[in-house]
């Protein structure tokens, strides 16, 4: 008998063996792996090469369609800002009319210097002012026209200062030295109270006596019966209008404001609403 060659033996199905182990050596894993026949003619793996996995498992189902937004290719402009609304606007009834106190009168700074403000008040702002004559000190009111919407407010400017002139001469009510008119305003000069007003001393005292508070209560009730007597009705007693003449404990005290006063008849009736309280 002749030798025999080692290696595969060329057999029926010695090719296919061949084509199959080629197979398997390209799908085994990247390790590098030696593969072998046997005397048989078989080829032989090591045992550390596995078999492979399980094949992945295989969806029935066609994929979901998935739609994708356009983008918003218009470009967003910004808001345009609202126009405001157009408010009319009323007409000052202390602008339209030609005069308000009804009488031609100077120009208030070419007799006096204007000062520090004092007050303030819903018609009218209260100012230092100088005498350019003798130098005395007096409040200045200045009433703005345009404030004085109504024709009812331009009455209630001369009818204060005709009221004012009318209770001229009490010692507990304020004198007016003079009134002033130009193109914006009504400038109402009356005397200088520079120790305040008495609803300021009562919070500065906390408290005042039965004797001290009898006193300042009758000072008001005679100033009310003064008014009542010259056919006046002040409507606006408080202790915001009674001003002290200057800071010692027995001032004299005063009595301001007379926007709100109306004359009146004996005998005829005032109901709240026709006392237009404000």
């Amino acid at each position: 008998m002749g030798n025999t060659c080692v290696g595969p033996s060329i057999s029926k199905n010695g090719i296919l063996q061949s084509v199959s182990a080629a197979i398997w050596r390209s799908r085994s894993p990247p390790e590098e792996t030696v593969a072998h026949t046997n005397a048989d003619g078989v080829f032989e793996t090591p045992s550390s090469v596995k078999e492979p996995g399980s094949p992945m498992p295989v969806h029935s189902k066609p994929p979901e369609k998935m739609t994708i937004s356009k983008p918003d290719t218009k470009r967003e402009q910004p808001e345009k800002p609202k126009k405001p609304l157009r408010m009319k606007r009323m007409s000052s009834a202390g602008l339209r009319t030609d005069s308000v106190l009804q009488r031609k009168t100077g120009n208030l700074k070419e007799f006096f210097i204007v000062g520090k403000k004092l007050g303030q008040g819903q018609f009218g702002t209260t100012f230092l002012c100088v005498e350019k004559a003798t130098g005395k000190e007096y409040a200045c009111k200045l009433i703005a026209k345009r404030k004085l919407l109504t024709d009812e407010d331009v009455e209630d400017v001369r009818r204060e200062i005709q009221i004012m002139h009318h209770l001229a001469g009490h010692p507990n009510v304020i004198s007016i030295k003079g009134a002033y008119e130009d193109a914006v305003a009504v400038h109402v000069v009356m005397e200088l109270c520079a120790g305040g007003e008495l609803f300021d001393r009562i919070v500065k005292r906390g408290h005042y006596t039965e004797r001290k508070a009898a006193e300042l209560t009758r000072t008001i009730v005679g100033v009310v019966e003064a008014c009542h007597s010259l056919g006046v009705m002040h409507r606006d007693l408080k202790p915001e209008n009674f001003l002290l003449v200057d800071h010692k404990e027995d001032s004299l005290l005063k009595t301001i404001d007379f926007g709100l006063s109306i004359f009146f008849k004996p005998g005829k009736k005032h109901t709240p609403a026709q006392m237009d309280l404000r």
